[in-house]
């Protein structure tokens, strides 16, 4: 069984966020110093659930990694985009705070998950277990994932990602075939219009790329890869323009429990990060070729994938100072 595993240019995205979010903690907050007052406050607001509260077993003892997820340095955060009650993209960024290395695992959409009391076909897909509420989902995702802990989450609005857009200036992306869909029955109605070829996208064109379903060879994988490619370009961009202005608006449009002492722990533990540090998977299964369309997970790929990840050791000195 081979996991797929990638060391695309997506790296380069997520090691660019991580050191754009320890940016914006630092612009954001006015002096180190009342770190140590406010270090349980979040920096997103009040948020509707915080998983350290309702998860207060982390990690099962049922778990086949039940000893790597307890003694592992590691913090795991749910990444999820939202439509209409919908999760529309669910990542989980795991950090190794003693190698310094970063996993980012996307889990399908379309992910097949059972809830007892939900038998429809569409409500068995993972997108449909949030219900406005991301401890739904971190539980589902954790179960999917062979009991990873799941330890805080970021969830965001299309509008969100709208203003956010907006507010670095837009976002290049090269659009690899002309994407055009027409949904006069959503609210408001969906009108997706975007040429091939290199644009910068505006936060309204970002959203219709986001959305677009169609024409990707792959299915729903390719819309997620697709989707990374536009997080890798976007936090690119935010380093080119205002970056208080960028913090505050995404301060303002995400939902999250991170508190700013842990954001502030794991800003400072991602410097020095290299892109070979960082590694991005695709949830091992197999996509249906027929409706309902579901991607079936492979318990056996998936602990695959979990072994490499978890089996990853910190540098030694000698190491650390070559790559330096």
């Amino acid at each position: 069984m081979n996991v797929k595993k990638q060391r695309s240019p997506v790296a380069s995205f997520f090691r660019t966020f991580l050191l754009a979010f320890l940016l914006f903690v630092l612009l954001c907050t006015p002096g180190m110093a009342i770190f140590g007052k406010v270090t349980g406050q979040t920096i997103f607001g009040e948020p509707p659930v915080v998983l350290e509260e309702e998860l207060p077993v982390l990690v099962s003892k049922d778990s086949p990694f039940f000893e790597a997820f307890s003694d592992k340095n590691r913090v795991n955060i749910l990444l999820l985009g939202v439509n209409s009650g919908l999760t529309d993209t669910i990542m989980v960024a795991s950090f190794d705070m003693d190698a310094k290395h970063v996993d980012l695992i996307s889990v399908p959409r379309d992910t097949y998950y059972h809830r007892d009391g939900y038998n429809g076909e569409a409500e068995n897909k993972l997108n449909a277990a949030y219900r406005k509420n991301p401890l739904n989902t971190a539980k589902a995702v954790s179960e999917i994932l062979l009991g990873m802990p799941i330890n805080y989450y970021a969830v965001i609005d299309y509008k969100g990602v709208e203003k956010i857009v907006d507010s670095m200036g837009g976002v290049p992306m090269e659009i690899p075939f002309t994407m055009k869909y027409n949904d006069p029955y959503d609210k408001p109605p969906l009108v997706i219009n975007i040429p091939k070829g290199h644009q910068v996208l505006d936060g309204k064109k970002a959203v219709q790329f986001l959305r677009y379903r169609k024409g990707y060879t792959e299915g729903d994988i390719g819309r997620v890869k697709a989707q990374q490619e536009f997080m890798k370009s976007a936090f690119k961009q935010c380093l080119s323009f205002e970056l208080p202005k960028i913090a505050k608006t995404v301060f303002e449009n995400v939902e999250s429990d991170i508190t700013i002492g842990k954001a502030t722990k794991l800003a400072t533990k991602a410097m020095g990060i290299t892109s070979e540090d960082i590694t991005t998977y695709m949830l091992p299964g197999t996509p249906q070729s027929a409706a309902p369309w579901y991607v079936i997970p492979d318990a056996e790929g998936t602990a695959e994938m979990i072994t490499q990840i978890y089996s990853i050791e910190p540098k030694t000195t000698s190491e650390a100072a070559v790559q330096e």
